[in-house]
């Protein structure tokens, strides 16, 4: 069986990148006319049409869409084997985060890692969208939720407490809750960052669930704090978030004798198991570092 065209799949894979011939070529440094003629090498020995081409658009073909993949993960690769052959210490990573964990909690270890590492540039994007890490080229992620079977490496660090929140106004006006099944009938605002029912547990062991419906849903925690402290309704969130609305007495427990699940903090990474050295660094340094602020939480 003769070897794959790792060329030209490479080459595929910088188009879907770059999302034009033109930028490709550009990135590649290479003229358009071989990007043109080792895709069409390729779209000839798959006997498969790759992209629909106009004059003012490029997108790939329903055959396309899920070829984009392995070529993402085939030039991912190689890249990686390279950087680790030449020892890839030196170099850039992009790290994705939530907004407000991020802020607070991996921002300063940024910081603190770039002093130990000055040949190091780190690209951090903050955002709580959830990011597709291999498509948009991320070296690695932290993401607060329970995550869904994927084929992205993904490493538990801790779980980070939640509380059930309200403020008083709220309580004082709709009541305040005995039982998470009276939560049914309250104005509950929904974190759409960690889908599903809210799970709780009584100091008896009695374990129950609510699934939030209410005025508004959000993929940002912060977001729901105006709409709390306007005695909109009840949330669930981290403790990095409601922390100061809490001390202050803006926002109060909710059911303080029920527990919240605990929602993991996980460090995702693409599918290869070959990483820079730069990034095992970067893994090793947060997953060490990443466990106090859970347990404060």
């Amino acid at each position: 069986m003769p070897l794959p065209d790792l060329e030209a799949w490479a080459t595929f894979a910088a188009v879907v990148e770059h999302r034009s011939f033109s930028a490709a070529a550009e990135a590649l440094g290479v003229g358009k006319s071989t990007i043109s003629k080792t895709v069409a090498r390729l779209e000839a020995r798959l006997d498969q049409a790759l992209f629909h081409r106009t004059s003012r658009r490029l997108a790939l073909t329903e055959a396309g869409k899920p070829l984009a993949e392995h070529a993402r993960r085939i030039l991912a690769e190689a890249r990686a084997a390279e950087e680790a052959a030449r020892g890839g210490d030196a170099g850039r990573i992009r790290l994705a985060a939530p907004l407000g964990f991020g802020v607070a909690n991996v921002a300063p270890l940024v910081a603190a890692f770039l002093r130990e590492h000055p040949q190091v540039e780190i690209d951090l994007v903050l955002s709580d969208a959830r990011v597709d890490i291999v498509a948009e080229g991320f070296d690695l992620a932290l993401r607060i939720a329970d995550l869904p079977d994927s084929s992205l490496r993904a490493r538990r660090l801790c779980g980070i407490q939640t509380h059930l929140i309200a403020a008083p106004a709220y309580l004082a006006a709709a009541g305040a809750p005995a039982h998470p099944a009276e939560l049914a009938s309250h104005a509950l605002l929904g974190y759409a960052n960690v889908p599903g029912p809210w799970r709780f547990r009584g100091p008896d062991g009695e374990e129950a669930s609510v699934r939030p419906a209410g005025p508004l849903v959000t993929n940002s925690g912060e977001a729901m704090i105006p709409a709390l402290l306007a005695g909109l309704g009840i949330a669930r969130l981290p403790g990095f978030i409601v922390g100061p609305h809490l001390a202050s007495g803006a926002l109060v427990e909710v059911l303080p004798a029920w527990r919240n699940a605990a929602v993991g903090l996980h460090l995702l990474t693409p599918p290869s198991p070959l990483r820079p050295a730069r990034v095992e660094a970067l893994i090793a340094f947060l997953a060490a570092r990443l466990r106090d602020p859970c347990e404060s939480t």
